[in-house]
């Protein structure tokens, strides 16, 4: 049974054009990193960030990256692994805003 949009509640359903960062590096751990990292106006002025590897996505502000074991969780990577993205997100991203 497939579903029309009558029979869907949107909450949300908006248009915007974003810009996207795409960049592959590999640390001191070999790990390599290809990332897509969106910004929008959305986030309150976090980033949407995407391991192009496994397809998993967060949105990451500097207080995230502060949260330990934060990567580590999302991005299913080891410690050395989460510190080498952490330190290449503190350059990208920035401090979340709020407004009314």
């Amino acid at each position: 049974m497939t579903a029309s949009n009558q029979d869907l509640d949107f909450l949300s359903d908006s248009t915007e054009s974003t810009s996207t960062r795409f960049v592959t590096f590999i640390g001191n751990s070999l790990k390599r990193f290809d990332l897509a990292v969106t910004t929008t106006n959305r986030f309150y002025g976090k980033k949407l960030v995407t391991d192009l590897q496994n397809g998993k996505t967060a949105i990451l502000g500097t207080d995230d990256l502060e949260e330990e074991g934060y990567l580590e969780h999302v991005f299913a990577l080891n410690e050395e692994e989460g510190g080498e993205l952490r330190s290449f997100l503190y350059q990208v991203v920035g401090d979340a805003y709020f407004t009314d």
